[in-house]
């Protein structure tokens, strides 16, 4: 798709443009797979009103200023990376049975997503007290790589990284086995394990899940007395500053109420002198049948609903992240993939033009990679690596419709070019005088 802007006489052509070697976008997933009622609820006007808040936050003022060009070449203005975090979990790094198939995925880190996050359960990252599985060579554990190659990866390729979670309680994913049943001596143990992840890791993660699912204490298991905020305090006393730290729960679908508990647990620990930097909120279609109703007409999901929470959510006064996203596909035939890909797209239009929202992290990045329980086809992959519509769904989203791309040719040896792109890193290239290609890169952000 194209778009022509007249800029000082000169047509610069606005190209949704992609990193893949894709010469056109992939096709929008089908509309016909939903209902009527279900377009009724995500009509015409909804879509604009999506479409005017997108161009409202997630786009900036930018000029580029020039000198020493050759009359008659061409200008160009790449965007190279979005400042918004786009991520899925990385829980299946290594995990699958062929070269090619890790490496595929692997790939997804830096074609489609420039975040991460990285599993720090502490139930399999120290199953024996003492024996953290950090290394490369610890044992396997499925969907629980040992955390050093995988922030070493996420490194290497400039991903942003958050690391989940440092505290989540007994229950299934929490604390180790070998936990002692006493209050006290759970909370020197807790510290301990703090220090140790802040000294391992330092810097080298953006963001850290300090604490997940808290609301939940029933289910929690014994934990030490006000465990939140003791465990936020060692992270600021530990993690350098430069650390991003936030909590994670609630689930979108959740009445208000619930998420308004969270809001003043949140603001407790804030008022208590915490360092909350953001707040992150899920949103799980775990049953495929959801997915069949929302398609049928189900007033789920909606866009009224998803902003209502999230207006909610906002009174914590921290940016947000949706931080947990499964959306299953009714099943695995082609109308069921379609489905899911829909739903997908709309969704994250809603969350990407919501002005507090900072990041979208898909769960579950391939069939059945979920956790046991969890429905086998939420992934944007089948088991074999394959994409889904899904998966193309979101590189339309992500690689071309939200990203800028400008080709001006240039009619003087000095050239400012105005624009306003998707905020992000711009790499500019130009010919000079002499006929050598010269580069910059520029950052695109509020002012």
């Amino acid at each position: 798709m194209r778009k022509y802007v007249l800029i000082f006489g000169l047509f610069v052509a606005v190209i949704a443009a992609s990193t893949s070697t894709a010469k056109e976008p992939p096709a929008l997933p089908n509309r016909d797979v939903m209902s009527k009622e279900y377009w009724t609820l995500w009509n015409d006007e909804v879509q604009k009103k999506l479409d005017g808040r997108i161009e409202k936050y997630r786009k900036a003022d930018a000029k580029v200023e020039l000198s020493n060009v050759k009359p008659g070449s061409e200008i160009k203005i790449e965007q190279i990376s979005h400042e918004f975090l786009f991520g899925g979990n990385i829980f299946l790094f290594g995990n699958f049975k062929t070269s090619e198939q890790n490496k595929q995925y692997e790939d997804t880190f830096g074609n489609l997503f420039n975040a991460a996050t990285v599993p720090f359960y502490w139930k399999t990252l120290e199953p024996e007290q003492g024996k953290p599985r950090y290394a490369a060579g610890s044992p396997s554990v499925y969907r629980r790589p040992a955390t050093d190659p995988v922030v070493a990866f996420c490194e290497s390729k400039g991903i942003n990284m958050n690391g989940h979670a440092i505290i989540y309680g007994k229950r299934i994913w929490g604390h180790p086995e070998w936990m002692p049943e006493d209050r006290k001596e759970m909370e020197k143990i807790f510290e301990l394990h703090v220090r140790e992840l802040a000294d391992r890791y330092k810097n080298r993660l953006q963001r850290w899940d300090v604490v997940n699912e808290s609301i939940d204490q029933a289910n929690r298991g014994l934990m030490p007395d006000d465990y939140t905020f003791k465990t936020f305090s060692w992270a600021m006393r530990y993690f350098p500053e430069t650390a991003q730290l936030g909590c994670n729960d609630c689930d979108i679908h959740w009445e208000v109420n619930r998420h308004r508990r969270y809001v003043e647990i949140v603001r407790d620990l804030i008022d208590r002198g915490i360092r909350v930097n953001n707040v992150g909120v899920q949103m799980h279609i775990f049953n495929p049948k959801e997915s069949t109703n929302i398609a049928k007409g189900a007033k789920v999901l909606t866009s009224e609903q998803i902003e209502a929470v999230l207006e909610c959510l906002d009174n914590t006064e921290r940016p947000l992240q949706i931080s947990e996203v499964t959306v299953s596909a009714p099943d695995v035939t082609e109308t069921g993939s379609m489905i899911q890909a829909v739903i997908t797209r709309n969704l994250y239009r809603c969350w990407f033009s919501y002005p507090s929202v900072m990041s979208i992290t898909w769960w579950n990045v391939a069939d059945g990679g979920a956790a046991p329980g969890e429905p086998a086809t939420s992934g944007l992959f089948t088991q074999q690596m394959e994409p889904k519509p899904a998966y193309y769904a979101l590189d339309r989203l992500i690689n071309y419709e939200w990203k800028t791309n400008i080709v001006q040719k240039a009619d003087a040896e000095t050239v400012t070019i105005p624009f306003r792109g998707f905020k992000g890193k711009y790499k500019i290239s130009w010919t000079d005088k002499t006929g050598n290609i010269q580069s910059k890169e520029i950052v695109v952000t509020n002012q």
